[in-house]
């Protein structure tokens, strides 16, 4: 059954089909979604399900129904009851508008709908000028309601590349008291998609406009106002650095991980004791506290963690890597490559970290290249062959020993 014979069904009985949400919008958007939600109104729930009594039904708060793994909804309204994200009083029935549905959502660009049959656009908010004008805006002050919707708006920003108008930056900020209300899984889920974008320094950004950034980002927040040595570091604090970090490393790479350890790198300038400054002595140490308390505050996945803990103590030593003796090298690739981070993963840390400092795309440091080349042509295997001894102590010597013959030779 296709949606415009759903649409049909539920039509002759008196009730309409909307498509709305992120598939329309993208849909103006000229974005690919294939994750299409639907609202159904005119209809009780009784009757849609006589309509379709193979629809599965998921949810608690309000239910969702399910057809051919595709979502629909009747029109709802909510009333906030209490603090939080789930403290909510739903009411849905045969006689709740479109407009009312739409009224309760987010923010503009949003709460537009269309009618499957006839294409009629419903649009009260003016969400498609919204889009038009590349502008995050909150639907109504309903938007208050619901403390998630901060996350949801930086997030949005960051995927769309948007800029969020000052009544929403105001009514993001009146929730920050409610933001420790939120699963730390929820919260997560809205970073870890922001991560995942074009420009994730956007999310960060917005949320330090609507001044919420130290709720559940202490540490990256802690970086803002934090001094450099101008010389290294023209584009100015360690906030900044630390954005123009996150975003190089996502034009280097897809890997959230890598991308999360780009995020974390520096975060141990944010504890650097004043009569250092703007020097930063230390710092790579510092952070490794510093990523696990923001990795566990967040409830990032176990790898997350010990890749950031890694970035964060590694990097300086990768940056430095071509001043080294050969020996230091040798000892720098052998702990990075058994690390959860790898060489790989650190070698996008620190060439993010050198164009964030300087803008230059000189490879100078690329001991990724280096250090495969020198695992793989100096492996356990060599050394059995070449001196016929087995596993033990004598093997891991020589393999050492071996290899920074081979780097000197290289």
């Amino acid at each position: 059954m296709d949606i415009i014979e759903i649409a049909n069904k539920i039509n002759n009985i008196g009730g309409s089909l909307y498509l709305v949400g992120g598939a329309l919008r993208d849909e103006f958007l000229n974005i690919e979604n294939h994750d299409k939600d639907y609202c159904v109104t005119g209809i009780s729930k009784d009757e849609f399900l006589n309509l379709f009594p193979n629809a599965k039904i998921q949810g608690k708060s309000f239910e969702v129904f399910t057809i051919n793994n595709t979502e629909f909804a009747l029109a709802r309204k909510e009333r906030k009851i209490g603090l939080g994200h789930k403290k909510f009083k739903v009411e849905t029935h045969k006689n709740i508008t479109i407009q009312e549905d739409l009224a309760r959502r987010d923010i503009t660009i949003n709460s537009i709908a269309k009618n499957v049959l006839t294409g009629e656009i419903i649009d009260p908010f003016n969400g498609i000028q919204d889009i038009k004008n590349k502008i995050i805006r909150a639907t109504t002050n309903a938007f208050s309601e619901d403390p998630l919707r901060v996350y949801r708006v930086a997030r949005f920003a960051a995927k769309l590349e948007f800029e969020v108008d000052k009544n929403t930056i105001i009514l993001m900020n009146k929730l920050k008291d409610e933001l420790n209300t939120l699963s730390k899984e929820r919260v997560f889920t809205e970073f870890r998609k922001a991560l995942n974008t074009n420009k994730p320094s956007i999310f960060f950004n917005v949320l330090r406009k609507a001044g919420v950034l130290d709720i559940h980002f202490k540490e990256i927040n802690d970086l803002i106002g934090i001094e450099q040595p101008i010389k290294y570091h023209p584009e100015g604090d360690a906030y900044n650095h630390t954005m123009l970090v996150l975003d190089n490393a996502c034009n280097l790479t897809k890997n959230e991980v890598y991308r999360y350890c780009a995020l974390v790198h520096d975060l141990g300038k944010g504890v650097t004791p004043k009569e250092i400054l703007p020097h930063h002595y230390g710092h790579d140490a510092r952070g490794v506290k510093l990523v696990e308390n923001l990795s566990n505050r967040l409830k990032t996945p176990q790898i997350w963690k010990d890749c950031g803990k890694v970035s964060a103590k590694e990097h300086m030593k990768g940056g430095i890597f071509k001043n080294m003796k050969p020996a230091t090298k040798v000892t720098f690739i052998e702990r990075i490559e058994k690390s959860k981070l790898g060489l790989e993963g650190l070698q996008i840390v620190v060439n993010a970290d050198r164009l964030g400092k300087q803008g230059e795309n000189e490879k100078e440091l690329e001991f990724l290249e280096i250090g495969k080349r020198c695992i793989k042509s100096v492996d356990g295997d060599f050394i059995k062959k070449k001196y016929n001894i087995e596993e033990g102590i004598q093997l891991k010597q020589k393999l050492h020993e071996e290899r920074i013959n081979w780097l000197k030779n290289y």
